[in-house]
């Protein structure tokens, strides 16, 4: 049985952003702000760029050198089932769609996995509403 949402928060501190943007005006670039903000450590997982954040990002979940609790996934859902795979691949705990993403694919892919999931919700919001920040937030300038 997948955990809730205020477990997987609080034991997330690395959180891998499949599809993470440099545009501060998208989700996916506002999110992973936020949660990096929180004190979660960040990973982007974008093709198109070298850093994100102030964080080396990376082309895909498999290029990713060290453990991740939470696959956060800011891509359409039949991008869905390959991020699962990837995800289960790297030994996450945790796989995350993002608000408007479900995947009843993924879903089995994770959960047959013994991945904790959870689809169609923001993992930024959701850090907010539960008050849980991984460290004591300070202030942090927005960086390409």
């Amino acid at each position: 049985m997948s955990r809730s949402v205020r477990e997987i928060l609080e034991y997330a501190r690395t959180v891998a952003v499949v599809g993470a943007s440099r545009d501060p005006s998208k989700p996916s670039g506002k999110i992973p702000y936020l949660l990096q903000h929180r004190g979660f450590r960040i990973i982007p997982i974008n093709p198109n760029v070298e850093t994100m954040l102030g964080e080396r990002a990376y082309p895909s979940l498999l290029d990713i050198p060290e453990p991740v609790d939470v696959v956060d996934v800011f891509r359409p859902a039949d991008d869905a089932p390959e991020i699962a795979r990837q995800a289960v691949a790297i030994g996450a705990r945790a796989l995350w769609l993002q608000l408007g993403i479900v995947s009843a694919e993924a879903r089995a892919i994770a959960e047959a996995a013994g991945l904790d999931y959870v689809e169609d919700t923001c993992m930024g919001r959701e850090a907010v509403r539960l008050h849980i920040a991984q460290t004591p937030m300070v202030r942090l300038s927005r960086q390409a």
